[in-house]
């Protein structure tokens, strides 16, 4: 029996409604309980913030693709090293850290549950070995099946429920977590090489568009009673003039019954947000996407802010990156197609001031998140790597808090990007309550992790500690003090245990678990029929090499959810 009592802290927890109420927090076996015994431990809290532990929806930290950015960026691996401790293991990787090294960054920063948004079924499992790998965090993962055949097959026909079987036969197999669409119809384009450049565009040999696949793929995820939405990478990502496809798509969602739960969560907005007929005529759409965001509540959103830094740029939509390649004269490029299921693209990319493209960006996602009124809708992230690496988390939350700290780094950008940037005319800055939400409570709720992103009693004891004292600290104008405060967490506590005190790493023996979800069919037997004769038609492999098996995941959480299919 593990008992723990925080004393005296300032606690944020939006989910509950508390905002900045000094108070305990009791834990007692990996929980948040009522009441704990004399015995128990004490952390004394007074003049400190109590966050529950950050939570993560979209972070490329597992899997092929993360693992295709190592071995071709052995100047990354040297660029950051992680020096083995009595408490830690080595590990390398800037931009793509090594899994021990992503393990300790996390949690460092009071980080607790992240969510690896990107996943090839057929790469199933060593994207799971990797995360097997991760210490001291909560991890699932998300299968690519916007483009697989039996989506587009299943939808093109309009068999919705059979869609939604063999959807859930996909999560089953492959250990996923929710469904996730990346430029929709463009992937199985690009085998041909081709794209779609529109969402009413035909996707070749499937008689379908992208409209029908993101809407079919809604009705999908609300037959199966999923807990997250469709999770979304839209089409035209990062071209000019792509918030028209993007303000399309979120108006094509309107068609999916809207019961209080969003219905589609566009990842890394910044990317699908801008105007101009090409780059020398690049612009900021921010504007326009956030009216229509703040007029409607059917789904939610999140950054990819950029980061000024060299990162790699990873992804499974395989054209965008070769429209990268192209553009940029980049002379290391991994294009791939992942055969019926998917593509993928990886580029070393360098985000620099001195760009108007880039400095533009950067202004972009943080408008967005300023303009969006809800932060509710809207949460933090890189979208790592591709913005930047998460480890950068504290610089963006001193944009977000501090209008003094987005003046200091917009002085030194672009000067074509300062005018066209709308961020001098926004005074907003995030209090610590809306930070505690587009961190930790927006992205648990959106999740549909009940027991993340909060402290009632009955959550999981997942909690951070940051050395802020809201009654004699300004964070808008001490953004530096409270940066390094959100870079180096006083303590962050999984599952009840002290992992990290003081920004260093205190205990290496918790490995987090693997939630991934059980979807109940009416008859899964039927499915599992079908796809043991369609592996001998259209894959290189077994069937039964195919599935991720219960005992492949270190430590499993298994999420029963019943279908109405």
């Amino acid at each position: 029996m593990t008992e723990l009592l925080i004393k005296n802290g300032f606690v944020f927890d939006p989910i509950n409604k508390i905002n900045g109420e000094k108070m305990d927090i009791a834990i007692k076996d990996g929980k948040i309980v009522k009441k704990v015994s004399s015995k128990a431990q004490v952390i004394d809290a007074s003049g400190l913030t109590v966050m529950p532990g950050g939570v993560d929806i979209h972070t490329h930290i597992a899997g092929g693709e993360v693992n295709t950015g190592r071995i071709i960026r052995p100047d990354d691996h040297v660029k950051d090293v992680e020096r083995k401790t009595a408490m830690t293991r080595s590990g390398t990787g800037y931009s793509i850290p090594s899994t021990f090294t992503t393990g300790y960054r996390y949690s460092r920063m009071g980080y607790t549950t992240v969510m690896n948004p990107s996943m090839a079924p057929l790469e199933a499992k060593h994207t799971h070995e990797e995360l097997n790998d991760i210490p001291l965090l909560d991890k699932a993962t998300y299968p690519l099946l916007g483009d697989w055949w039996f989506v587009l097959e299943n939808l093109s026909k309009g068999k919705i429920e059979e869609c939604a079987k063999h959807v859930a036969w996909m999560l089953d197999i492959t250990k996923g977590y929710a469904i996730k669409i990346v430029n929709p119809g463009g992937l199985e384009s690009w085998g041909f090489g081709h794209n779609v450049h529109s969402i009413d565009d035909q996707v070749a040999n499937f008689c379908i568009t992208p409209r029908e696949i993101i809407t079919g793929l809604a009705k999908v995820n609300t037959l199966l009673n999923l807990p997250h939405s469709i999770h979304l990478h839209t089409n035209n990502l990062g071209l000019p003039g792509n918030y028209v496809t993007t303000m399309e798509t979120m108006k094509a969602l309107e068609s999916v019954p809207y019961n209080g739960k969003p219905v589609g969560h566009i990842t890394h907005l910044q990317f699908a947000s801008f105007a101009g007929d090409g780059w020398a005529h690049f612009q900021s759409a921010s504007e326009e996407i956030s009216n229509y965001i703040n007029a409607h509540n059917h789904m939610t959103f999140d950054m990819g802010q950029v980061i000024f830094t060299d990162t790699t740029t990873m992804t499974a939509d395989g054209p965008f990156e070769f429209s990268l390649y192209e553009l940029g004269g980049h002379n290391k490029w991994v294009n791939s197609d992942i055969e019926t299921e998917t593509s993928g693209g990886i580029i070393p990319f360098h985000y620099k001031k001195n760009s108007p493209v880039n400095a533009l960006q950067w202004s972009i996602g943080l408008e967005l998140a300023l303009l969006i009124k809800d932060p509710w809708k809207m949460f933090m992230t890189t979208d790592h790597p591709n913005g930047g690496p998460f480890f950068a988390y504290p610089r963006v939350l001193a944009w977000l808090y501090s209008k003094k700290a987005r003046e200091a780094t917009l002085n030194h950008c672009n000067k074509k990007a300062q005018k066209k940037s709308l961020l001098p005319t926004i005074d907003r800055e995030m209090t610590l309550y809306e930070i505690a939400i587009m961190t930790r409570a927006g992205q648990a709720k959106a999740l549909g992790l009940p027991n993340k992103g909060q402290l009632g009693v009955g959550a999981d004891a997942d909690i951070a500690i940051y050395n802020i004292n809201p009654e004699t600290t300004d964070i808008a104008q001490k953004f530096k003090a409270a940066r390094k405060a959100f870079k180096h967490a006083a303590y962050t506590i999984k599952d009840g245990k002290v992992v990290v005190k003081d920004g260093e790493v205190v205990n290496n023996t918790t490995p987090g678990r693997t939630m991934w979800l059980d979807v109940q069919t009416k008859d899964p037997c039927v499915i599992d029929e079908e796809m043991r004769r369609k592996f001998k038609q259209y894959w290189t492999i077994e069937y039964d090499n195919y599935p991720v098996f219960d005992h492949y995941l270190r430590v499993p959480e298994k999420l029963t959810v019943k279908a109405s299919v």
